[in-house]
């Protein structure tokens, strides 16, 4: 017992040794490995990305920059803006004349998103429009939102101007009001389809109408997408109007989405097209006619002298050929017309190209 109770007595004292050795060496290294330190409050916005008081707003750190690296902001296709502008000009005119009232169409936003963090984020009830590309093979979503939705019905109907629309919420939309929004939805996407078309003809085609998103899921939940809000105001009435279009679906036309404005790609002046038009059927060009071309050293030609003969391949009835410039035109025989030697027009030249 007496050597047990020794053992124990050494074995504390070395560890009591260890112990101070411990608190020796904390106390000279600034952050000891063993130890835990609570992060302020600087330190935890930074680490999620929450921008402060004194920070830029286009500036993302953290966690936050990590989760939308992947993301491409939809400002490297400048074309994108161009097209939803073209957009809005169209919507304005058909939506009037679609409801007989006075309707504004205006451009809130365009952003970048995922997918499924959207369709999550749609205030529900809504109708979800799912449209098809034709052309891009790929699909699109629309979403009418309920105040838009009960607006549309009450001017389609003969509502009083003035008066808010009445809404029940709680119960599925009706019959005649799917209809109505769907009729609203072909002429926006035909607006649309002409929207794109100096750009890339394109044909969108509405697909179907369903007012639970998630049998409205046209990618996945991960994937990017470019999310257009569009606000239509009929005076006292109105609501949204979100285009969906996966960036998927953009690819086969990402090149020209890439390029900058260009004015004459998105207006045609007639009254310019038919100047250069005039212009061209007026102008003068020189029609050089030949009669054979022979190649031949350069000194056999340097050998030539005064009464020197060139033998030509060709004969009275050989066709000779009609240039512009370096472009042969036309094949024709020669002949004369009055005091005047003639050519007298006989085949068209097809040049590699042409059809």
């Amino acid at each position: 017992m007496a050597d047990e109770e020794a053992m124990m007595a050494e074995w504390e004292a070395m560890a009591e040794e260890g112990e101070a050795e411990a608190d020796g060496d904390a106390s000279e290294e600034a952050a000891p490995a063993g130890s835990t330190r609570v992060l302020d409050q600087s330190e935890i916005d930074s680490l999620l990305g929450v921008a402060g008081a004194g920070d830029d707003e286009g500036e993302e750190s953290g966690i936050q920059a990590i989760l939308n690296s992947a993301l491409v902001s939809y400002e490297r296709l400048p074309m994108l803006e161009v097209v939803f502008d073209r957009l809005v000009r169209m919507m304005s005119t058909s939506l009037r004349n679609f409801t007989s009232d006075n309707v504004e169409v205006s451009l809130d936003n365009i952003t970048s998103a995922r997918f499924g963090d959207h369709m999550n984020s749609i205030p529900l009830p809504a109708m979800l429009s799912v449209f098809k590309a034709e052309e891009w093979d790929n699909y699109g979503l629309m979403t009418v939102d309920s105040a838009l939705i009960y607006s549309i019905v009450d001017v389609l109907l003969g509502g009083r101007r003035g008066t808010a629309a009445m809404r029940i919420e709680g119960r599925p939309y009706t019959t005649i009001e799917r209809n109505l929004v769907e009729r609203m939805v072909h002429v926006v996407l035909a607006d649309l389809s002409a929207a794109f078309d100096p750009l890339s003809p394109v044909t969108f085609r509405f697909d179907r109408l369903e007012t639970n998103p998630r049998f409205a899921t046209i990618a996945r939940p991960a994937n990017a997408v470019i999310v257009v809000t569009l606000r239509v105001d009929m005076e006292d009435r109105g609501g949204l109007i979100e285009l969906l279009i996966p960036y998927a679906t953009l690819e086969p036309v990402r090149e020209l989405l890439l390029q900058m404005f260009m004015g004459e790609k998105f207006g045609r002046d007639s009254i310019w097209e038919g100047h250069l038009t005039a212009e061209l059927w007026q102008t003068d060009i020189s029609i050089d006619a030949v009669l054979d071309q022979v190649e031949m050293p350069l000194g056999q030609v340097l050998e030539w002298i005064e009464g020197s003969q060139l033998e030509l391949n060709c004969t009275p009835n050989s066709k000779i050929e009609l240039r512009c410039g370096d472009v042969s035109m036309f094949k024709g025989r020669m002949g004369r017309r009055g005091g005047h030697i003639a050519v007298q027009v006989a085949d068209k030249i097809v040049r590699e190209g042409d059809s």
